[in-house]
């Protein structure tokens, strides 16, 4: 049991009373049902992906697949991820080595870092963070380390200078989340660059959760770190079909680098779902493959279509009184509820379905309390923009009432 409520303390899910808790995003989510609020908290998209993409899976399913795939993954479906890899980054990847299909990327995350990394060890991430990592890495044993993002110049930046100086004589990894959420920021050529001379200089691992590498805006480009000098040997890449097709229920992910470390996290994949998604896998690699194009011209519509949506969430948040900090990637924006009275980012979400009919989350969530990301960020929101163009205009007019 103590074990359990360390874990679980780690995910925020027991205070310090070691009562259970449920999560911020579970409350927030019933809060939306129970008063009828448009949900802005959780971050998937309210209409399906690629009518072609989904027409494979039911091709799949009619003619059989329906039973274990292969545990390390479809070889197609390897296949095709090899093909995304050299056709949007010019990587070389064998796919029988070097690729393996996991379910989804969270538990791609999951199998890589407790196949790499144990107690007495340290592992940096950038803070906020993904919820998942810190229950995750609570069951390695390893030490969490952060290193805050904060707004500067119109973006959440990274402070080179402070990443230096967090990787110790402990340091085992750093696991990355590049572009970003919660916050949207995509990381520039030089943060980029500092990470990776970092990882060289201290012979580091690095784990990338790339799930919206395709999901940029207004003319930002998504390097990938295994691309830089010195970090193919060393990196692993986490990607997934749900975020880039609006396929999040479908739960098919991979993950792809050297084969010593990819051997490694299969290792541990295969005592945990073994293997998942057999009519998805046959659909998710005609997708990456993309013999006629159809994906490309998905993605880049999709990427637009955001970038408008984002523009209409904005408008609306901007007009109630909020600060906002423009995403250059992802499904999320962050506001700054300060300007409107609120210095608790939670109490504003608590109140928000009844002010203003809307549901968010605090960024708070995604912090470690007492932190200096935690301190910074206190007064900050997390919206999500990936809903109908209409829904999105609804809640604007709704945020509307805040600024009287």
């Amino acid at each position: 049991m103590e074990r359990w409520q360390q874990v679980a303390r780690a995910a925020g899910l027991v205070g310090a009373d070691g009562v259970v808790r449920p999560t911020v995003f579970a409350e927030m989510s019933a809060l939306a049902v129970a008063t009828g609020a448009i949900n802005l908290g959780q971050g998937f998209p309210d209409t399906d992906g690629p009518a072609h993409v989904r027409e494979a899976a039911v091709d799949a399913l009619r003619s059989g697949r329906n039973q274990y795939p292969p545990g390390g993954g479809e070889p197609l479906l390897r296949a095709a991820i090899a093909t995304h890899q050299a056709r949007y980054y010019g990587t070389d990847l064998d796919p029988a080595t070097q690729v393996l299909v996991t379910t989804g990327a969270t538990e791609a995350i999951a199998a890589s870092l407790l196949a790499l990394v144990g107690p007495g060890e340290e592992v940096l991430t950038l803070e906020p963070f993904y919820d998942a990592y810190a229950g995750v890495l609570a069951m390695t044993g390893a030490r969490h380390v952060t290193v805050p993002l904060l707004p500067q110049e119109g973006r959440f930046a990274l402070d080179v200078e402070r990443l230096r100086s967090a990787v110790g004589p402990a340091t085992r990894m750093i696991l990355l989340n590049t572009p970003h959420n919660p916050t949207g920021t995509v990381l520039t050529d030089d943060e980029l660059a500092a990470v990776a001379a970092l990882a060289v200089e201290r012979d580091l691992l690095v784990v990338t959760d790339e799930v919206y590498e395709h999901l940029v805006f207004d003319g930002v480009r998504h390097v990938p770190v295994a691309t830089l000098p010195g970090m193919a040997g060393r990196t692993l890449t986490v990607s997934s079909a749900g975020k880039s097709l609006s396929l999040t229920g479908w739960k098919v992910g991979w993950v792809t680098g050297p084969a010593a470390l990819v051997s490694a996290v299969r290792t541990v994949q295969q005592y945990l779902t073994y293997a998942s998604g057999a009519p998805f896998q046959p659909a998710v690699a005609a997708a990456l493959a993309d013999d006629d194009g159809r994906t490309e011209l998905w993605l880049r519509d999709l990427a637009a279509s955001l970038a408008q949506r984002r523009d209409l969430l904005v408008g609306g948040l901007r007009s109630a009184g909020f600060d906002v900090v423009v995403p250059q990637g992802t499904y999320f924006v962050v506001a700054d509820g300060a300007p409107l009275g609120f210095d608790e980012g939670v109490e504003l979400c608590r109140r928000l379905p009844e002010l203003a009919g809307v549901v968010a989350v605090p960024v708070s969530a995604f912090c470690r309390a007492g932190s200096t990301a935690d301190r910074a960020l206190r007064s900050r929101v997390r919206f999500t923009f990936v809903k109908r163009a209409e829904l999105l205009a609804e809640a604007a007019d709704r945020l509307g009432r805040l600024a009287g």
